[in-house]
């Protein structure tokens, strides 16, 4: 009986035993499950967050992006808006000559109204660039380009300076001045400058300059071609007062006879015209100057009726053949011999003839008579027959009065002159008969208080700007010389200009520019280029 006690006692110890095990074990399983669903729950919530935070912040990239949009967008027409003025701006001048003392010439800094956001403006800068104060690169001479490629550092003793500017004459016409990139020889520094370290943004194929600081929208010149040269100076081919010019490669006698002066005369008559018209082709204005009053034919016509010595006494029957320094051998001056020769009593003395009897010579009319009797008043008597020929159909100062009412060429525009009232220093030096000292003083002049008083008009102009370009010889410094090196490469107006818009943010960045330039056309003005950045 105590043997089954004890075996009953052990079998139930043993249940007991195994009933604990087994709750021991169903309790850490539960414990293991639980903990593995906090984990995945954990690891869900993570990764949730995450996906969470990736959207809000591609909704904040897209919200923001479309606020980016809307904001270039509405600079962009800020830009434009800028660009506008300028050209409202242009077609209000009406002046018949452009200079930097005008409106148009200053920067100008301005606001519009948002159109989107209520109360809230946009700031424009604006400045209008005469293309006509640079170098024309598709019409400058080789020296002209020599004169800018030392100036602009090219050494001559390398022997790069002559050989570019002739590679770069031979390699026209460019598109735009940073077409020259191409030229063999050309570099970076020569093109560019130091304009590489002044601007920040990226210059493209097709720009001309990129707008500087804010506010200071000029063109001052820091180095580089790109700065100094251009393809799109252009000006109208008439005088002051609109009127086509007359082309004196083409034009006739009567066309010719009708250019008058400043005196409202008219400057060649009908014998100087025809003169003007043996001596052409021309190849400039200032050739004029060294067109012979007395043409090669009309000089084949009169010379057995000139001497240069006084009537020879009636017993002289030698017929001048033992006077060796003039008489009647150096007046016939080989033009035929002594068949052909009339007789003593009918030569006229071109050294004590008077414009009527100078009048009596075939060809010869008042005009060229009275020419005569000026040239030897002023240089004294002439040596021979043959020097009747040194003089010339009209002086500086007639030239000067008609410059501006003749061409060389026909067209309503003629490219590549060089505004003398907006061009700076550095190019006006570069020019043919002129230095430093020359460019200086018509910068001065254009700069004197103009004494005109003109504060009560609507758009005052500063300064004394050149409307003619007989003022030159006003200058100081320009001589006849340098006038007539200078007159055919120059003038005072321009019809092409460039307009440089920039939008700007408050804190005065430049966000978006618009450029373009715009040909003055009669009373139109036409955008020929256009860049949107």
């Amino acid at each position: 009986m105590k043997e089954y006690r004890n075996n009953s006692f052990r079998y139930r110890n043993k249940y007991t035993h195994r009933q604990m095990k087994q709750s021991v074990l169903t309790i850490f399983c539960f414990r293991d499950a639980n903990g593995l669903s906090l984990v995945s729950t954990l690891w869900i919530l993570t990764i949730l967050s995450v996906l969470a935070m990736q959207l809000l912040y591609s909704f904040q990239l897209e919200n923001n992006a479309q606020r980016n949009f809307v904001d270039r967008e509405k600079y962009h027409y800020a830009a434009k808006a800028g660009f506008e003025w300028g050209v409202a701006k242009l077609g209000m001048d009406e002046t018949n000559f452009d200079s930097l003392g005008e409106t148009w010439a200053e920067p100008v800094q301005q606001q519009i109204d948002d159109g989107i956001q209520t109360g809230n403006l946009l700031t424009y800068q604006v400045a209008i660039i005469d293309e006509a104060s640079k170098i024309n690169i598709n019409t400058a001479g080789e020296d002209l380009i020599r004169n800018l490629l030392s100036f602009l550092g090219v050494q001559p003793e390398n022997n790069e300076t002559g050989d570019l500017a002739v590679r770069i004459v031979e390699g026209r016409p460019y598109r735009t001045v940073r077409d020259v990139a191409k030229v063999e020889g050309m570099t970076m520094e020569i093109l560019y400058g130091i304009q590489q370290q002044a601007v920040a943004e990226p210059v493209t194929s097709e720009s001309e300059s990129i707008l500087q600081q804010p506010p200071s929208l000029t063109t001052t010149s820091i180095g580089g071609l790109v700065n100094m040269a251009t393809v799109y100076s252009v000006d109208a081919n008439t005088d002051a007062n609109g009127q086509q010019r007359v082309n004196i490669n083409t034009a006739n006698a009567q066309q010719l006879t009708q250019i008058r002066g400043n005196n409202n005369q008219s400057v060649f008559t009908q014998a100087e015209a025809n003169a003007v018209i043996q001596q052409r082709d021309f190849s400039g204005l200032s050739a004029l100057l060294d067109v012979p009053a007395i043409s090669d034919q009309v000089f084949n016509n009169i010379s057995s009726n000139i001497t240069v010595e006084d009537k020879a006494p009636e017993n002289n029957n030698n017929n001048g053949e033992e006077n060796q320094n003039g008489g009647r051998n150096e007046g016939f001056g080989g033009n035929g011999g002594g068949n052909n020769q009339e007789p003593e009593d009918e030569l006229i003395n071109i050294n004590t003839a008077d414009s009527d009897e100078l009048q009596e010579l075939q060809g010869i009319d008042k005009g060229i008579a009275d020419r005569i009797v000026a040239h030897r008043d002023s240089q004294g008597s002439f040596q021979n027959i043959n020097a009747i020929r040194d003089v010339k159909v009209m002086t500086v100062q007639e030239f000067a009065g008609i410059v501006d009412k003749i061409a060389i060429k026909d067209g309503q525009t003629v490219e590549g002159l060089v505004n003398i009232n907006t061009a700076p220093l550095e190019i006006l030096q570069l020019l043919p008969g002129m230095d430093q000292q020359k460019a200086q003083a018509i910068i001065t002049w254009r700069e004197q208080e103009n004494p005109d008083d003109q504060s009560n008009t609507e758009n005052p102009v500063r300064g004394t700007p050149f409307n003619n370009l007989s003022q030159l010889l006003q200058v100081e410094g320009v001589d006849t010389q340098s006038f007539r090196q200078v007159v055919d490469w120059v003038t005072y107006r321009s019809h092409g200009y460039r307009i440089e818009s920039a939008a700007v943010d408050l804190n005065g960045k430049i966000i978006a520019t618009y450029r373009g330039i715009v040909v003055r056309n009669g009373s139109q003005l036409n955008v020929t280029y256009w860049r949107q950045d």
